[in-house]
């Protein structure tokens, strides 16, 4: 369960895999930006498994939803 009081920042990686380019750049940037009381959402077309790992590892907590699209918006904050 996502906290409620916490703010999210959305990183939309579909256009950048649209256009070819390799999204992980950008996902760290958005990651290492992130304030104490900040998390972020991830919209991309498939569940992004791998990341969710990684960022688990490094203490980040993620709730996958299924977007209406058919993609995936995955939240990410750490406790």
């Amino acid at each position: 369960m996502k906290p409620s009081s916490q703010k999210f920042r959305s990183l939309d990686v579909r256009p950048l895999l649209a256009r070819g380019e390799e999204p992980f750049p950008k996902i760290m940037a958005t990651v290492n930006s992130l304030q104490p009381d900040e998390g972020f959402v991830l919209i991309a077309p498939f569940l992004p498994s791998p990341l969710i790992e990684r960022l688990h590892a490094a203490g980040y907590q993620a709730r996958p939803e299924r977007a209406a699209d058919g993609g995936w918006k995955t939240f990410f904050w750490r406790d």
